[in-house]
This record gives structure tokens, C-alpha cells and sequence, in this order.
């Protein structure tokens, strides 16, 4: 697992987010920033056919899939303002179902679901920060998808406000969400 890099020397907000320049892509959690690398194309291969399968099931449906990059952000009940807020990610996939938290240029508030595609720059913040702000925020369902070990891993959170030990799919298996009723995704689909 790489170990993100991250600029700590303040506490960052969704205003110094905006103001960095456009060629660097960084996320916020708990105002520490972390650096975020290029996708590889397996990365892209995997995303693409994630949102293919998410695609053709959300049709015609309530819940949106937004495909990254789209900021993410997750206000504490004191942060009104968006300039204040100092967690701001963006996952490969999410999925909301409450139109009211789509706003003009993020997302305001926890996605209905999260989907992050692991990465060698990246696996770390996903399977610890990102865990653990998915959870607090209320994220009902997280998937992480190693494309190396070409495993899944499915948490959702369970009325405690914990996610539930995890399924682990491997190579194959159906994937059924029951987040998004309905959804089976076929894991093999993922490598292939």
C-alpha cells in the first residue's frame, strides 16, 4: 500500500481547494490534503464498465451515477457555507438518490452508495480515511475494488451506524446491492 501524499502544513477548506491550480488534483478529509494520482487504464477499464452495468440498471430511475471526477462534500452541521467546508472527495463512482444534494457544481452531503477503484497512490486513504469518513457520513453502501487482486470488497452500514464485516467477492460471484434493490452485478464483468 503507498502512502498518500498529503500537505498538512494548515487547515484546508473547500476555499483553498478552489483556488488550487486546475492541474492538480488533490481531495480533502478533515482538512489535511491529499495528493491524487493518474489513473492507470485498468483503472479507467474497470470505472468505465461500472458505470455501463450502474448506467443501464439507474435508467429511468431516481438514483444518478456520477462518474468521477465530481466533488464530493461532507458538511459538519456548524459548516452552512460551502467555502467552510474542509472535507471534500471525489470517489470513482457514487451514486445519490436524494435530488436535493445535487447541487450546481458538487455534491452536498453522503452519497446513497461509493464505489473507490484501489490504486497503488491511493489504496491507503481509501481502506482507512475514506472508510472511516464514508461511515461516519452515513454512506449507506461502500464498494472497493482491487484490480490487481481482482477482488471486491461490499460494507453497509447497518442501523448501528457501523458498517457490517464485510463480503469479499473474488474473480466471481454476483454482487447484489441491496442499497440500489435490484442491482446484481456480475464481478467476472469487472475484469473481463
Amino acid at each position: 500500500m503507498g502512502l498518500p501524499v498529503r500537505k498538512t502544513a494548515q487547515h484546508y477548506t473547500y476555499h483553498d481547494y478552489r483556488n488550487w491550480p486546475d492541474d492538480e488534483r488533490w481531495e480533502l478529509i478533515d482538512g489535511v490534503a491529499y495528493a491524487m494520482g493518474s489513473p492507470t487504464p485498468t483503472h479507467q477499464a474497470i470505472s468505465a464498465e461500472l458505470t455501463r452495468q450502474f448506467g443501464n440498471f439507474l435508467h429511468g430511475k431516481l438514483c444518478r451515477l456520477f462518474p468521477a471526477p465530481l466533488d464530493v462534500l461532507f458538511p459538519r452541521l456548524s459548516e452552512q457555507d460551502e467555502d467552510d467546508v474542509d472535507t471534500v472527495v471525489q470517489p470513482d463512482l457514487l451514486v445519490v438518490c436524494d435530488p436535493a444534494k445535487i447541487k450546481q457544481g458538487f455534491i452536498w452531503g453522503a452519497p446513497d452508495l461509493v464505489a473507490e477503484i484501489l490504486s497503488p497512490s491511493t489504496s491507503r486513504k481509501d481502506l482507512r480515511e475514506k472508510y472511516d469518513l464514508y461511515q461516519r457520513s452515513g454512506v449507506k453502501e461502500y464498494w472497493v475494488i482491487d484490480p490487481p487482486g481482482r477482488w471486491v470488497q461490499q460494507y453497509v452500514l447497518g442501523a448501528d451506524g457501523q458498517y457490517a464485516p464485510e463480503v469479499t467477492w473474488e474473480k466471481v460471484g454476483t454482487l447484489v446491492s441491496p442499497t440500489l434493490a435490484g442491482l446484481e452485478l456480475d464481478i467476472a464483468s469487472i475484469w473481463a
